[in-house]
């Protein structure tokens, strides 16, 4: 069952998806009472992003969708520092923000509208599937120097590819944003290739006119 309250981890130039995993590194005195806090009860936390215009404010302008995950390994550092992994587990909507004399910040959420996050797909791509369905992203992230183990995402099932497609490309925050906060999964996949084809056409036009 996923809580009602979450501590809200404002993380800039970076959005989590469901089904991902991400290593972390910790050293900020509020960040570090947020997870000594959450190892000690669920070990969920909430990933958001920040919005541009607030960014440098103490306490900035947070979107209303987000992604939870949860600590599934940690290691505290010599030096105070702690190192984790933190699994995705589902979006959620900020309802409310809570008044707290923590350092860091904590939210009133709902889970529900992203119920579908939580089940785990049976879908198993093809890697002929994922080679032909992204052959615009393909080139995008040559062109970019990203080197990607397609054969690694050949392992995992459709959800898990397409967000970790997702979180990885090198676009717009804003995209990334709009891409988190998709309907459903097949929403998800149709709008990464529509923004894949714009920058690939507009790399193309460019290579051409030069």
């Amino acid at each position: 069952i996923l809580p009602n309250k979450l501590s809200i981890f404002p993380l800039s130039n970076f959005i989590f998806f469901p089904k991902t995993s991400i290593p972390l590194n910790i050293f900020e005195p509020r960040y570090l009472q947020m997870i000594n806090d959450s190892i000690k009860e669920n070990r969920i936390i909430g990933m958001i992003q920040p919005k541009k215009n607030s960014q440098k404010l103490k306490k900035p302008e947070i979107y209303s969708i987000g992604c939870a995950g949860k600590i599934t390994s940690f290691n505290e550092t010599d030096d105070k520092r702690i190192e984790l992994v933190l699994s995705g587990v589902s979006r959620f909507k900020v309802i409310e923000e809570i008044n707290s004399e923590k350092l860091y910040r904590k939210c009133f959420v709902d889970f529900e509208i992203f119920k579908k996050d939580l089940l785990e797909s049976d879908q198993k791509i093809k890697f002929q599937d994922l080679e032909f369905l992204f052959k615009d992203l393909k080139y995008f992230l040559q062109k970019k120097n990203y080197i990607l183990d397609w054969k690694e995402l050949e392992k995992q099932n459709l959800d898990q590819v397409i967000n970790t497609l997702c979180m990885i490309s090198p676009i717009s925050l804003e995209e990334k944003q709009m891409l988190l906060e998709s309907e459903n999964l097949e929403d998800r996949k149709n709008k990464l290739k529509k923004i894949i084809k714009t920058y690939t056409i507009s790399d193309i036009q460019v290579s051409t006119l030069q």
